[in-house]
């Protein structure tokens, strides 16, 4: 789509990527050495920030929340997770974020050189159109998800090399907000990549798709807190708990359906009812 109305469209793209770098970059590198790098590395520089401060801060402010502010509210004084514990998930995602930021910045080089079907305006498709392809588009990434999350559990290569790093977390004393991005980097990208191949089939707004990109860090954090919410059809920590205790259920990602369509789904009756 992009593509389709030539360089001067792109350019509005490479704009805006160049504006996000300046207002971030700006603001946290002394000098102006990163102006002369290419724009590709400048902009992975600026997702690397943008998601150490989100996962820092949410997870800081969502653990302080919940484990000492409001303590025993919302979790069971014997499901609280060590500092240890912590200290470790915050390492693991530490070492990855800066392969994990690689993929925005890929999605956005592919944007910028119109290989997608990205519009920079929801004018350009309306207002209805915007919502239907927004649709289509989460629709894609949660089948997406459950099958990458799925088939990263059943070939046992990918589970024993990668996701095997993740399941070293599976009781609620070792879950945690911070437990959210700690995977191995390889992983972490697999599971996100569907949001980059929905680009090349649906029509999708690009401050969207940025905006759902970093949404992850936030959602993952959210399902990895052991708060047993009961939003239905939301995938929230109480089905994604059990996924950690049984590893064979409720792969999906921000709903229950697509484990319901595909028999994996399993209710969080048994840890609800002690509550």
């Amino acid at each position: 789509m992009a593509a389709a109305h030539g360089g001067d469209y792109l350019g509005r793209f490479l704009a805006e990527t160049e504006w996000y770098n300046e207002v971030v970059l700006s603001a946290v590198a002394p000098g102006n050495w990163w102006r002369g790098l290419p724009h590709p590395v400048q902009s992975w520089i600026r997702n690397c920030v943008g998601g150490y401060l989100l996962y820092y801060i949410s997870g800081f402010l969502w653990c302080f929340v919940i484990y000492y502010w409001k303590r025993h509210a919302y979790i069971p004084k014997d499901s609280i997770p060590t500092n240890e514990a912590m200290r470790k998930q915050i390492i693991v995602a530490s070492k990855a974020m800066p392969l994990y930021c690689a993929l925005p910045t890929l999605s956005e080089y592919m944007i910028e050189s119109g290989w997608t079907r990205s519009f920079f305006n929801i004018s350009e498709v309306g207002v209805p159109m915007y919502f239907i392809n927004l649709a289509l588009y989460l629709t894609f990434v949660e089948f997406g998800i459950y099958w990458m999350h799925r088939e990263l559990h059943d070939i046992k290569p990918l589970y024993k090399y990668l996701h095997a790093t993740h399941h070293i977390y599976n009781k609620e004393n070792t879950l945690s907000p911070f437990a959210g991005l700690a995977f191995h980097p390889v992983d972490g990208i697999l599971q996100a990549i569907p949001h980059v191949f929905a680009l090349f089939i649906f029509p999708t707004h690009f401050r969207t798709h940025i905006a759902l990109l970093f949404l992850e860090a936030v959602w993952t954090a959210n399902i990895h807190d052991c708060i047993h919410g009961k939003i239905w059809p939301v995938m929230g920590a109480g089905y994604h708990t059990i996924h950690h205790t049984t590893y064979r259920h409720n792969y999906g990602h921000y709903t229950i359906w697509m484990d319901w369509m595909f028999g994996t789904l399993r209710e969080p009756v048994d840890i609800l009812k002690n509550e």
